[in-house]
C-alpha cells in the first residue's frame, strides 16, 4: 500500500472575499485527507491562491489598490475562513511566490518547449476575463455570452500569443480518460470530456501581452513582451507547492497527486489541458479528478449583484463550524448542484444534529451517569463507509451514520433502561449503546472533527459524565 496520499483542491482567484461555495471545496477534500490519515497514510492537502490574472489587476484597479497589496488582504481572507471550518493546509502556494512558484512555473514552460509543443503566433478571439480564456462562438449562449459568467461582455481581443499543441494530444488524452488512467468522478464529468475531445480539440493560447497584463504575472522565459497565461501559470501551483524546480526530493515524495478536487466549471482545464501539459514536459499525471457540482443559494446563482453571496465566516459564527460543514456534506449531493438556503439549514440543523445525535448523546450519557463501562477501541470503517468515501459520496456516508443515530435511539427506546433497577442488566443494555456511540464517534471524525472528538473522549471513559448538550435547538 503507497504510504503518501497527496491532496488538492482548486486554486481559488483571490480578487474577492471567499464564499459559501469556496468553503464547500474546502470541506469535501479536508474530509479525504482526515479519511487517509486515518488508514494511516502521510498526506499533504495543497492549496494555494491564483494570483497572476487581469482579473486581479482589474479588480486591484477598482479597489485603488497595488495589486499585491490587493492579493495579500484576500489570501488571508481564505485562510481565515479554512481555519474556522477546522480545514489546515499542508502547503498554501502563492501564484506570486518568487523563490518556488516563479521558477517552477518557468521550468514547466521550457519543458514543452524543449518537446516542440510551443509556437508563437497572432490570434484574434473573444476573451471571457472571468474565465481567463478565449472562446469560439459555438462555445458561447445565444446573447454571445460565456456559460459561466452569463451578462458579461466578452472582450474582442488581437494580439501575439504563444499558443501550445494541443490537438496534438487528442489521442493520448481519448485513451486516457476513456481507460481510466485519468479516473474522473462522477461519471457524468467523464462522459462529457470524452464527448468534448471528440469534437476535435484545438491549440489553445498559453500567454498574453506583457502591455495587457500590465506587466503582472510570470514572464515567459527570455521573452519580457509575454507573460505565462494563468492556466498555464496556476495549474501548476499544485506542482511549484511540493518542490517543483526547487526540490526534487520533496517532488517526487508527492507528486504525482492522488486525486484534484475541483467544481465542474473547470473541469476542461484538469482533464484535458493539465495531462496534455504534463504529458509534454513528460511528468506523471495525477491520478484522479473528484468533480462536485455548484451551489446556488434559495434557488439562486450566487451573485453581488443580487446580493445573495453567503458569507461563510458568518454562518459558522452563528452556527459553529460542525454544524456548516454538516449541511454542505450532507445536504448537498457531492456529484451534482446544491442549495444553500438558512431556512433549510436550521430545519437540518434542528431535525439531525439537535433532535437527532445531539439529544443521543445527552440521553446515553445521563443514562449511565453512577455506572462502569468497559471502553472499547473502535479503529476501522465498515465496508459500507469505506466504498461511500472512496468514491466521494459524503452525503452517502452521513446518510448511513444517521441511519445508527436513529437506530440507536430505537434501541434504547425499545429497552427503556430508565425503568430498570437491575445494575448489571442495565449497564449491558447501556454497553451495548456505548460501543455504537463510540463506533460512530468514530466514523464522523472525517465529517464532524470537533463533535467526534468530544464523543470519543466523553464515552471512552470506565465512568461516563454528562455534558451539557452538543448541539443547542435554533427555536
Amino acid at each position: 500500500m503507497d504510504k503518501t496520499y497527496y491532496i488538492t483542491s482548486a486554486i481559488p482567484y483571490v480578487n474577492a472575499a471567499p464564499h459559501i461555495g469556496h468553503a464547500q471545496e474546502f470541506v469535501y477534500a479536508d474530509v479525504i485527507k482526515r479519511y487517509q490519515k486515518l488508514l494511516g497514510k502521510d498526506v499533504l492537502y495543497l492549496c494555494g491562491a491564483d494570483e497572476n490574472a487581469l482579473k486581479i489587476v482589474q479588480a486591484a484597479e477598482k479597489a485603488g489598490q497595488d495589486p499585491q497589496a490587493f492579493c495579500d488582504a484576500h489570501n488571508e481572507e481564505f485562510l481565515d475562513v479554512a481555519s474556522k471550518l477546522n480545514v489546515q493546509f499542508d502547503v498554501w502556494q502563492r501564484g506570486t511566490d518568487k523563490k518556488t512558484h516563479v521558477p517552477s512555473a518557468q521550468k514547466l514552460w521550457e519543458l514543452c518547449s524543449k518537446s516542440g509543443d510551443i509556437y508563437k503566433k497572432t490570434y484574434t478571439g473573444l476573451y471571457c476575463v472571468g474565465c481567463e480564456m478565449f472562446y469560439t462562438t459555438d462555445e458561447l449562449n445565444s446573447q454571445g455570452e460565456c456559460f459561466e459568467h452569463p451578462g458579461r461582455k466578452l472582450d474582442e481581443v488581437s494580439e501575439e500569443n504563444y499558443f501550445f499543441k494541443l490537438s496534438k494530444y487528442q489521442d493520448f488524452l481519448l485513451e486516457l480518460i476513456q481507460s481510466d488512467k485519468l479516473l474522473i468522478t462522477p461519471d457524468t464529468r467523464k462522459r462529457e470530456m470524452i464527448s468534448f475531445i471528440k469534437r476535435g480539440l484545438e491549440d489553445f493560447s498559453i500567454s498574453r501581452s506583457t502591455q495587457r497584463a500590465k506587466g503582472w504575472g510570470v514572464q515567459v522565459p527570455n521573452d519580457k513582451d509575454q507573460i505565462i497565461y494563468v492556466w498555464f501559470d496556476a495549474l501548476n501551483i499544485y506542482q511549484s507547492g511540493i518542490g517543483f524546480g526547487w526540490d526534487v526530493d520533496e517532488y517526487k515524495k508527492w507528486w504525482p497527486a492522488n486525486v484534484h478536487v475541483i467544481g465542474k466549471g473547470i473541469t476542461r482545464f484538469h482533464a484535458i489541458y493539465w495531462p496534455a501539459i504534463l504529458s509534454s514536459a513528460g511528468l506523471e499525471l495525477p491520478h484522479e479528478l473528484f468533480v462536485h457540482g455548484y451551489l446556488t443559494v434559495d434557488g439562486q446563482k450566487m451573485s453581488k449583484t443580487v446580493g445573495n453571496v453567503v458569507d461563510p465566516i458568518a454562518m459558522i459564527e452563528k452556527y459553529g463550524a460542525d454544524a456548516v460543514r454538516y449541511y454542505l456534506l450532507r445536504e448537498i449531493p457531492s456529484y451534482g448542484d446544491g442549495d444553500f438556503s438558512e431556512r433549510r439549514f436550521v430545519e437540518l440543523y434542528n431535525a439531525d444534529l439537535a433532535n437527532g445525535l445531539g439529544n443521543l448523546i445527552s440521553r446515553v450519557a445521563k443514562l449511565c451517569e453512577g455506572l462502569s463501562f468497559e471502553p472499547i477501541v473502535h479503529n476501522q470503517f465498515s465496508p459500507q463507509l469505506k466504498d461511500a468515501l472512496e468514491t466521494y459520496r459524503f452525503d452517502k456516508t452521513l446518510e448511513l451514520i444517521w441511519e445508527e443515530v436513529r437506530n440507536l435511539d430505537r434501541y434504547i427506546n425499545d429497552n427503556e433502561p430508565w425503568r430498570i433497577t437491575d445494575k448489571a442488566k442495565k449497564t449491558h443494555i447501556l454497553q451495548v449503546a456505548v460501543n455504537v456511540l463510540q463506533t460512530i464517534g468514530y466514523d464522523l471524525q472525517p465529517f464532524l472533527p470537533e463533535t467526534a472528538t468530544t464523543m470519543l473522549e466523553q464515552f471512552s471513559q470506565n465512568n461516563i459524565v454528562s455534558k451539557g448538550a452538543s448541539f443547542q435547538r435554533i427555536s
